[in-house]
């Protein structure tokens, strides 16, 4: 040390070490970085000024570093530890290997280097030292001594501190890229994000390495094999224990195989992100080194704070060292988040993309047990949960290795009276493990959350039946029963969690209570000096980070492995078989089959001996169940082949019996993938006599089809199906009885033109199941099913002659004056299409393929989100929370000032009225602290029950137009991430945010009563906070809005997928769709990386922010050596410690609300769309018996789907007197299905108005109309849950009552048969029955209401000929003295009705009895001929 007491280093060292050391890191890693570079080519760079600029700087280094060279050679003479040649060479030869790598990375598209940014930080500081003693000299003796080499040596200074400004910049991207540099200060886009709302053109594209192709490529093959083992040892297992298993054992393996299902999943995981994850374990442990040495730094400075006659340069070095000590630990922690979340991101790229793979492969029987809504919270709830677990993973291990550390400094320091401290933190954690353990088992709440999507999600797929018959109450009931259980498990979970928040907030008092008490009171010689108080206080407050983190990690790694193991379950569910079907010589050929839907189960088809040549046509008959559809599911390979064998020739094309439609325009649909070819494609239309529909659609084929094919009928969306197989141009076309849901004259077109012998597929093989008689003579060869076996087989002629039970059925269904086919006629039917079966005209739908865009709400107005949410929980809830949390921070204050004090006092001061003031003070702490979060955990509750409420109440008081427009994603994502943001996300984030910002306001308190003058420091620090901040919120809520709405499409996507499985794979269009969901999930990953980088990118400039404020308090404690006492800047510098933690936390809670506040705002923006009019009016005059006669009269009817679109219905004047049987038919877009939506009031009248026995229909409750009337609809459509259910949601009819219906609706043997009777389970969809005995369920439905009118919509279009007598039989003797109105497809059926409308664009055109209007020759005349009727 030199005379002055000012340390200094020898010119000796300064020349050398601090030469050497910044060019032995460039030139040992510079290998290294340069293969770093050959591997990773993003693309050259052009040469720009940047580039330049940082050539020319190290140039000029270069040339300043040779000049100097020769000017110093003589003065390092007498360093003899180097010869003054290599001294100078080694700062001279990185120069030009800096140059050679900015040029390399230039080429190999590096937009900015981390790895010359650290080269160019140590060099300026190694530099610090010799510019200090460069500049004492100049102070001493003058810069005249040796002008040329302190101007060298300014210059080269200057040139390196240039150089390390311009390493902050990142250069442009490389040519035709937009990639993303991480090192790049994602600056641009906050500010962008600030002035003006972000879109997703401004965000940057994924780097290869996060792609879904790249992650999953990798991760598939992996996955493959491991579940291949995972299926061996299972069966090994099984083969050794044989069934001589109990139940419980079997039970027991089950579990076993879950459990090792999802441990395979996280070792695939592993394998392929765990690399990349280790790097920031290792920034991670840095990070604890800095931690731990700041304490140590602490130390010091307390120590030469006591000391009286310490030079001053001491104190400044400690305050700046321990600066630099919490800047490192700011870049590495930051560092090790990035690269956690970017593993999280993959982790759930990755998963979406396997359970996505596998929904496509998955068998009919594992597919049963999980739902649409189960497989869409599989990619939602669970993922999220693993992106938790990959943050908070290295907590578990790394957390007590933390608190075993600090015990040990605290040793060091308290001697065995840190004992105490362990034993305090041993008592409180039994405590948080019971409560972790405690709260793993109300994960329950997942289950009822996963009860509630299901049935929301096919509430919203049956919404339009919910609506006929006027059941949403019943199903209200059933989704809060399911939310009020979920909401009891989240109370119990959120007390648990205060509890545990609590225990650990008072450790950090209990600890130090407990230390300091047992130090004190076991030897008087103790004494409590300012070093001992606040750097053991400085350890207590580490310690509290990884005891809180703890708790918190092992509950993440709980739900991590709840996760897994369901990801695990359904990922190791079994398959189809590829086997399951051959390549065959013949086009179609079953050997001796047996088949089964489910492994365990009965054989749906028994003997089964198919040989159909190429190019002919089979016709598949058989009543309702017997089979038909399962005989295709074989052909297809869906069904589990228990022996024979399967082999078909050629490509497939399949037409399901319920139309699959994709949310996209028609042509999409049509061409599914293919390039559209012009000239085929028109054929394909026309022969699908699809050209009239697309003439009334305001964008022709352009117009996109709603989810579902919500906007289309069900002919046009069976019609659309058919023209997707045509289009294919395949080899065998398997058709599941697609002319059933067109009308007759339609489906003879169809027939013509594309299935028969003169139709367009006529070369082609055709499997044809079908319940029409009039297309039979034309089949090759017709297969008659009964209960699963083919019984005969054969030509028509061939069955008749045999004069079997296909010959009766045939003379008994098919009257002899049928003719079979009308050829005269051909080009009037090619300009008629289906009739208009749904409940929304085409004319409806405005030409807008944004349908499934769901709008970014742009303004950034919280605080009514904010008012709404805390009007929700209510003003007496939340004024006693903030007093609550200011209690608490008040007596946190004065327990620490306290402290402070007793430091500072000379003698030893051990009484009891010191220890029971700190318990007081703490108890009064610890019940504040509990009291507040728990508060805050009801108070989110009240808020959540309240949203959800009014959520559902206005999504199910919604008209069916706006289901038609919003897609059932988009309102599955609001009932479940959105209510789970509300539930949980937006409590805990206000809990932390309160907190935190009470203790900021705590800290700022004391620095100031410490050193006044830091109110300089802290103002313009919190000015700068505040602004960056506000630039941050902005930017974060918009990219965290951009990422919610590109989320959306990959669930509607899903449930898409999930729903259309099979026809996807008849087609072979597996890898088109895994590409779409790829695409999809990438874009939604683009929204989601730039605002976690942004995320850190503020983190680490508050975080600074932060450290000014450690240095001011440290620096300006230093200054003022001489008045302040030891305990006060121990108490200063000890609380502005903790500042940059809790910049960050409250930055990151109030971003966690404001981005979840957001939810609110989703939520609610359904309240705000258009209603339908009240379900039931109060103190309506309505009798109970209403309609007692079953009039009806349209008076002057008119009807519109839209306000400024065509009418549907113009001035319908008619009156249907009681009994009377009214038959509705006519073209499509004829407005037929428009008069039964008027009288349930589906759609409003535009003018005029409709009486049911004299009573105004438009004046009457909703639910008072639709449940006094019934409708038989064209869909059948059941919900999951038991049979009874689906007969009688309320309730309110007896069993006797319900047998009755069933056995009149000819179910009664087939449900009496079932294992449960009325109690069996319907699968989602009712896909457990057939589509005719669903059909016969909702018969069984209309004869249990037995009202007075009953309006059939084509409710025989899915069964065959027997069941079609048997509903009309059953509906002309159980409804004779009710009104019928029949929208018909089959003229015959109501050839004995007393009056037929014919309707024509929205007139009636025609209207008498059927015999009057054939008489008369007119338009009903054309439609009976062309049925054959006449």
């Amino acid at each position: 040390l030199s005379r002055l007491y000012k340390p200094d280093l020898t010119e000796c060292f300064q020349n050398t070490v601090l030469v050497w050391f910044p060019c032995v890191y460039l030139w040992l890693l510079a290998p290294f970085y340069a293969l770093k570079l050959y591997c990773h080519d993003c693309g050259c760079i052009r040469i720009s000024t940047l580039c330049t600029a940082k050539t020319v700087r190290v140039s000029r280094l270069t040339f300043t570093i040779r000049c100097n060279a020769s000017h110093t050679n003589l003065t390092l003479t007498h360093c003899h530890t180097l010869s003054p040649s290599l001294s100078l060479t080694l700062p001279l030869s990185p120069q030009v290997l800096a140059i050679c790598i900015i040029q390399l990375e230039r080429i190999r598209g590096c937009r900015s280097s981390v790895f010359l940014f650290l080269f160019w930080v140590l060099a300026v500081v190694c530099s610090l030292v010799p510019l200090r003693a460069k500049i004492q000299l100049v102070m001493y003796e003058g810069i005249t001594t040796d002008i040329v080499r302190y101007t060298a040596f300014f210059s080269y200074f200057s040139l390196q501190l240039a150089q390390l400004f311009l390493c902050c910049f990142a250069d442009q991207p490389p040519e035709g890229k937009t990639v993303l540099c991480i090192i790049a200060v994602p600056l641009r886009l906050v500010v962008k994000g600030y002035r003006t709302p972000l879109e997703a053109g401004d965000l940057w594209n994924l780097r290869e390495e996060d792609t879904s192709d790249k992650i999953i490529s990798d991760l598939e093959e992996e996955w493959t094999t491991e579940c291949a083992k995972l299926q061996e040892k299972t069966i090994a297992a099984g083969v050794a224990l044989g069934s001589r298993l109990p139940d419980q054992a079997q039970i027991l393996r089950k579990l076993q195989k879950e459990q090792s299902s999802g441990f395979c999943l996280l070792r695939t995981l592993a394998r392929n992100l765990g690399p990349y994850f280790l790097t920031g374990t290792m920034c991670i442990i840095f990070h604890d080194f800095f931690m731990f040495a700041i304490p140590q730094v602490l130390s010091l400075l307390l120590g030469f704070m006591n000391e009286e006659d310490a030079p001053l340069w001491k104190g400044y070095f400690y305050a700046t060292l321990m600066f630099l000590l919490s800047c490192l630990q700011s870049l590495f922690n930051h560092q090790y988040m990035y690269t956690c979340f970017t593993v999280g991101m993959r982790v759930k790229t990755a998963v979406m993309g396997l359970v996505y793979r596998k929904s496509l492969v998955i068998n009919s029987a594992s597919r049963r047990t999980c739902t649409v809504g189960e497989i869409v919270n599989l990619v939602s709830a669970d993922t999220q949960k693993l992106m938790d677990f990959v943050v908070y993973f290295n907590a578990v291990w790394l957390a007590p290795i933390e608190i075993a550390l600090c015990l040990f400094f605290l040793w060091q320091h308290l001697g065995p009276s840190a004992l105490a401290g362990i034993a305090t933190v041993i008592l409180i954690f039994p405590l948080n493990g019971f409560i972790a353990k405690k709260r793993s088992k109300l994960q329950v709440q997942m289950k009822f959350m996963d009860g509630r999507i299901k049935l929301m999600n096919e509430i919203l797929n049956g919404i339009k039946i919910l609506k006929f018959y006027a059941w949403e109450k019943a199903f209200l009931e059933q989704v809060l029963g399911y939310r009020e259980k979920e909401l009891k498990a989240l109370k119990k979970s959120q007390i648990l969690y205060s509890i545990s928040i609590a225990s650990f907030n008072s450790s950090t008092f209990l600890i130090a209570f407990a230390m300091f008490g047992v130090y004190v009171l076991i030897d008087d010689k103790n004494v409590l000096d300012a070093q001992k108080v606040f750097v053991s206080m400085a350890l207590i407050n580490i310690l509290k980070t990884p005891l809180s983190q703890l708790p918190f990690a092992m509950s993440t790694t709980m739900q991590a492995i709840v996760s897994l193991k369901r990801l695990g379950k359904y990922l190791c569910s079994e398959e189809l078989k590829d086997d399951n079907v051959a390549k065959a010589p013949l086009s179609v050929l079953i050997d001796n089959g047996t088949f089964s839907w489910t492994k365990e189960g009965p054989p749906c088809l028994k003997r089964i001996n198919v040989r159909v040549p190429q190019g002919s046509l089979v016709a598949v008959v058989g009543h309702v169940g017997s089979g038909k559809s399962s005989l295709l599911s074989a052909m297809l390979g869906e069904t589990e082949k228990r022996s024979g064998s399967v082999s078909i020739k050629g490509s497939v094309a399949y037409v399901p019996q319920q139309a699959w439609i994709q949310n996209a325009t028609v042509q999409d649909n049509v061409t599914f993938g293919r390039e559209k070819q012009k000239t085929w494609y028109q054929r394909v239309l026309d022969a699908c006599a699809l050209l009239p529909d697309l003439e009334i659609l305001p964008a022709g084929d352009s117009t996109e089809i709603g989810e579902k094919g919500l906007n289309l009928s069900g002919g046009q969306k069976q019609r659309v199906s058919l023209a997707r197989a045509v289009y294919r141009k395949a080899d065998v076309y398997l058709l599941d009885d697609p002319l059933s849901a067109v009308d007759a004259h339609v489906g003879q077109h169809i027939f013509d033109k594309v299935i028969g012998p003169k139709g367009v597929l006529r070369n082609k093989t055709r499997v044809l199941v079908t319940h029409g008689m009039s297309f039979l003579p034309q089949a090759d060869l017709i297969l008659v099913l009964v209960d699963g076996e083919i019984t005969e087989s054969g030509s028509y002629q061939e069955l008749l002659s045999r004069h079997g039970a296909f010959a009766d059925f045939i003379h008994t269904f098919a009257s002899n004056d049928r003719k079979e086919s009308v050829t005269e006629t051909a080009t009037q039917r090619g300009r008629t299409s289906l009739g208009d079966t749904n409940s929304t005209n085409l004319q409806g739908m405005e030409p807008m393929s944004e349908i499934d865009e769901e709008q970014v709400p742009e303004d950034l107005g919280k605080l009514e989100m904010y008012m709404e949410y805390f009007k929700t929980i209510g003003m007496a809830f939340i004024i006693p929370i903030v007093f609550l949390y200011a209690f608490q921070q008040g007596a946190s204050l004065t327990y620490n000032y306290w402290l402070s004090l007793w430091a500072d006092e000379p003698i030893v001061n051990g009484t009891q009225v010191d220890t029971d003031m700190k318990l007081a003070v703490y108890g009064a702490l610890g019940i504040a602290i509990f009291g507040t979060t728990v508060a805050i955990s009801v108070g989110g509750i009240i808020a959540s029950r309240h949203l959800h409420m009014d959520l559902l109440k206005n999504v199910l008081h919604s008209p069916m137009s706006f289901f038609e427009t919003t897609p059932s994603g988009n309102l599955l994502n609001r009932f479940a991430k959105e209510i789970d943001a509300i539930d949980c996300m937006i409590p805990d984030g206000l809990k932390m945010m309160l907190g935190y910002l009470f203790k900021l306001m705590e800290v700022c308190i004391i620095v100031m009563l410490a050193t006044p003058f830091a109110a300089v420091v802290i103002l313009p620090l919190a000015i700068l906070y505040a602004f960056v901040q506000s630039f941050y919120v902005a930017t974060s809520c918009q990219l965290r809005r951009l990422e919610s709405v590109s989320r959306s499409p990959i669930y509607t996507h899903f449930n898409e997928t999930v729903q259309g499985a099979s026809v996807i794979r008849a087609f072979g269009e597996q890898h088109r769709f895994i590409v779409q969901a790829n695409k999809r999930v990438d874009f939604n990953q683009t929204s989601y990386f730039p605002r976690f980088v942004a995320t850190r990118w503020l983190a680490v400039n508050l975080e600074f922010v932060g450290n000014g404020v450690v240095l001011a308090a440290a620096i300006l404690s230093v200054m003022g050596k001489d008045t302040l006492s030891p305990g006060i800047v121990g108490l200063a510098v000890s609380h502005s410690l903790q500042v940059t933690g809790i910049l960050s936390w409250i930055v990151r809670s109030w971003t966690d609300v404001e981005n979840n506040i957001v939810s609110v705002e989703r939520v609610k923006e359904y309240a705000d769309t258009a209603k339908e009019a009240v379900w039931t009016v109060e103190g309506s005059s309505l009798p109970l018996a209403w309609p007692q006669t079953g009039t009806i009269e349209f008076q002057d009817y008119g009807l519109q789907y839209r306000k400024g679109l065509d009418w549907a219905l113009k001035g319908i004047t008619l009156k249907i007197q009681e009994k009377e049987k009214v038959g509705i038919v006519g073209r499509t877009g004829a407005g037929k299905s428009s008069l039964a939506l008027g009288i349930f009031r589906i759609l409003e009248a535009a003018k005029g108005a409709i009486y049911i026995d004299g009573v105004n229909i438009a004046e009457i409750g909703l639910h008072d109309l639709r449940s006094r009337i019934t409708i038989i609809p064209q869909d059948p459509v059941l919900f999951s849950g038991s049979l009874r259910m689906n007969l009688d949601p309320f309730d309110t009819y007896t069993d006797e009552e319900i047998w009755s219906s069933l056995e009149l609706a000819h179910l009664k043997n087939f449900v009496s048969n079932l294992p449960d009777k009325l109690n069996y389970e319907c699968s989602e969809g009712g896909e457990n029955l057939s589509l005719g005995q669903r059909q016969l369920v909702c018969l069984a439905r209309a004869l249990l209401r037995k009202t007075k009118i009953l309006v059939l919509d084509e409710a025989t279009a899915a069964v065959d000929l027997e069941t079609d007598t048997l509903i009309q039989s059953t509906i002309r003797q159980q409804f004779e003295d009710c009104t019928v109105l029949t929208i018909a497809h089959r003229l015959n059926t109501i050839m004995d009705y007393t009056r037929v409308i014919v309707m024509d664009k929205g007139h009636i055109s025609e209207m008498d009895s059927p015999t009057n209007l054939i008489s008369n020759r007119g338009q009903f005349y054309r439609m009976c001929r062309e049925a054959g009727l006449v």
